[in-house]
């Protein structure tokens, strides 16, 4: 695709600054952090638009010439989904990452794609407002990729991922028209939701130049604690008695014995004592109510053999857990050449069993599965550490993934719950998905993007 009109065309549009055609350049934007050896290809150009129409004339070349285009924010997801297959365009949106207003009256704020998830969180709750989504990586990742991929994190036992925040969006369609979904009320049932349709889309419907998302209070007061268990399946059966009680912390997530080794070697918190699980817990709200459920929270944990429980003192001991704990994935890198983060997700009455089934396949494949996850809603992310250089290794970790993720299904589970599908996980979206259903998303890709020129063969 990369010819010089082609560059003079994009340098004149945009700027010689936000245009990358130089192979060395373009490099780096062929890869996320998926290292499952996938067949990707070097994009021809990488775009850095600035304005919603920019990206709009961008769009109307590449339709017009039949060109593929990967929107991309951070590049941290873990499914694939912003890597090219097929070369063309990457439109990456990192200077498009203004927060356009607060709304306080109204309880929503309008940002760019490009905005950091971390900065909306600071920006709003200086107003005494909350956005609750926090993927573990909210300190670099954007808000276009986390409503791209519907990502949740921690907090969505209590309040839900990012799809639960998205009000509006403005999109700009295959044929280059900008559209919004919807309007910036609460409430709006006039026709069908497309914006839920574009959210968790991974780009493959269009591109998203501008989001609306609500806000809601912030929590008067929150607390962490965390409870240490010298049997993992003590810490699982743990979290199922918390929800059997009706008690409603914000986050329940959970750590076996090789993911707190790491972590505590990688973070030097001083905080992760040995065991062979932890749970982190975070209760918020009320001052009254807070207190009332770790008091609660910590019986239902000696019910349950719990060794120690740990509760932070301030705000400072807070911070070093929730630093230590968002450092999971780096921290398990130290133990072999690679690691493949997981993600499936399983009713929460049968924690216990797909816990006791990873921990049976690690034996099984003679491979080191470390255990993490956001326990309270049965969403785990056991994490493969190997090196699949080693061809002998890799095949262990295929029959390993595909037995884990057909127990996970069987158990009425599915196969990702926040990271997405993207390269990764589309040979197993059968597990989950009746003929019928793929048939349908594949007539709803084709009207949205009858060129196939978003992020192609992704999810299907």
């Amino acid at each position: 695709m990369t010819n010089t009109l082609v560059v003079k065309k994009f340098e004149k549009l945009l700027g010689k600054d936000n245009v990358l055609s130089e192979k060395e350049d373009c490099y780096p934007y062929a890869f996320d952090v998926v290292e499952q050896g996938l067949d990707v290809k070097i994009p021809d150009i990488v775009v850095l638009p600035e304005t919603k129409e920019q990206v709009q004339e961008i769009v109307k070349f590449a339709s017009k010439e039949g060109i593929p285009i990967v929107a991309r924010g951070a590049g941290t997801n873990q499914a694939g989904s912003c890597i090219p297959v097929k070369n063309g365009i990457v439109m990456h949106f990192s200077k498009m990452n203004k927060i356009i207003s607060i709304d306080e009256n109204n309880l929503n704020c309008t940002v760019q794609p490009g905005v950091i998830v971390g900065q909306i969180q600071s920006e709003v709750e200086k107003r005494g407002l909350f956005f609750p989504p926090d993927p573990s990586n909210l300190a670099v990742s954007t808000i276009g990729g986390a409503i791209a991929q519907s990502a949740s994190g921690s907090r969505h036992f209590k309040y839900g991922g990012t799809r639960d925040y998205v009000i509006d969006l403005e999109v700009v369609t295959s044929d280059g028209e900008i559209i919004h979904t919807s309007s910036k009320t609460p409430k709006n049932v006039a026709g069908y939701n497309l914006t839920q349709l574009f959210v968790g889309s991974e780009g493959t419907l269009g591109i998203i130049t501008e989001a609306t998302l609500k806000l809601i209070p912030k929590p008067e007061s929150r607390r962490v604690m965390l409870a240490f268990f010298d049997d993992l399946k003590d810490s699982a059966m743990a979290v199922e008695s918390i929800i059997r009680h009706r008690l409603q912390p914000s986050v329940i997530d959970m750590m076996d014995d090789k993911t707190i080794y790491t972590i505590e070697e990688f973070s030097k918190s001083g905080i992760f004592k040995p065991a062979e699980a932890c749970l982190i817990i975070e209760v918020d709200g009320t001052q009254a109510s807070v207190d009332d459920q770790m008091t609660r929270i910590s019986a239902v944990c000696q019910e349950h053999h719990v060794s120690e429980i740990k509760v932070a003192q301030n705000q400072s001991e807070t911070d070093k857990i929730w630093f230590a704990r968002r450092q999971a994935f780096s921290a398990v890198t130290r133990l072999n050449f690679d690691v493949v983060a997981e993600d499936l997700v399983v009713p929460t009455d049968r924690l216990v069993d797909m816990v006791h089934k990873i921990q049976e396949l690690s034996l099984k494949y003679n491979i080191i599965i470390a255990i993490m996850g956001h326990s309270g809603d049965g969403n785990l992310h056991p994490h493969f550490s190997l090196d699949l250089r080693d061809q002998d290794q890799k095949q262990r970790f295929e029959l390993a993934e595909r037995e884990m993720l057909d127990y996970a299904t069987s158990l009425g589970g599915t196969i990702t719950g926040e990271h997405g599908v993207g390269t990764v996980k589309r040979a197993h979206m059968h597990l989950v998905n009746e003929e019928p259903n793929l048939r349908f998303m594949r007539m709803i890709k084709n009207i949205f993007d009858p060129k196939n020129i978003f992020n192609p063969d992704k999810i299907l």
